[in-house]
């Protein structure tokens, strides 16, 4: 795929690629916007190095790719109830997104993607890691793809979330969205399958003891 607008360096064979020149504090123009979407659809995660962004700049890039989502657990800044805030240190209980996930796959419209803005981080290690699950599915043999792609799994966000909150000696009795999805899923614009499970929200498959 070329580009015109901006330049595209692929990190592996499989998922990722850096996104150079472009400032996603000001606007963007139509075709570079479409270069960008047309990056993330083909590496599945893009990466812009050294970007400053305000609150508002970050949503506004955010809505270039649909609706803005509120997270249901965790309460954004005030006045910015889309943006969901990240934070640990040597006193964290916990840190956000240590186990393999989709996030809010729990939702019955779970968000297309995720923009996550970093601020401060370790001089070594503290890397988040991502997994493509086109490339896990295809991995998969043809009798498995075959049995899986009948099948649906329920995402629930209460035991995740209310046991977070028992850690942090907060309320635990709260009820979270819960939805039913395929175990394998096409996504909308590139065609591909891919595995849509995960160990944080995903309870049991239906029909499977």
């Amino acid at each position: 795929m070329s580009y015109e607008t901006i330049e595209v360096r692929p990190l592996t064979p499989t998922i990722g690629a850096e996104v150079h020149g472009v400032k996603l504090s000001e606007p963007l123009g139509n075709q570079q916007f479409q270069e960008i979407h047309d990056a993330l659809m083909a590496h599945q995660v893009i990466f812009f190095r050294d970007q400053e962004m305000t609150l508002e700049q970050h949503k506004d890039f955010g809505r270039r790719f649909g609706p803005l989502h509120i997270h249901p657990s965790a309460p954004g800044p005030e006045g910015h109830p889309e943006i969901l805030r990240i934070h640990a240190d040597e006193n964290s209980k916990q840190v956000a997104g240590h186990r393999w996930h989709s996030d809010v796959s729990c939702d019955p419209e779970p968000p297309m993607g995720s923009i996550l803005h970093l601020q401060t981080v370790p001089p070594t290690g503290g890397d988040t890691l991502f997994a493509s699950s086109n490339a896990a599915y295809e991995a998969l043999s043809e009798p498995m793809k075959t049995f899986l792609g009948g099948l649906t799994a329920r995402h629930d966000g209460t035991p995740n979330y209310n046991r977070r909150a028992r850690i942090e000696g907060q309320d635990d009795t709260k009820k979270f969205p819960h939805a039913d999805h395929p175990v394998i899923r096409t996504h909308p614009v590139t065609g591909k399958k891919g595995i849509f499970v995960n160990p944080v929200f995903t309870q049991y498959i239906i029909g499977i003891p």
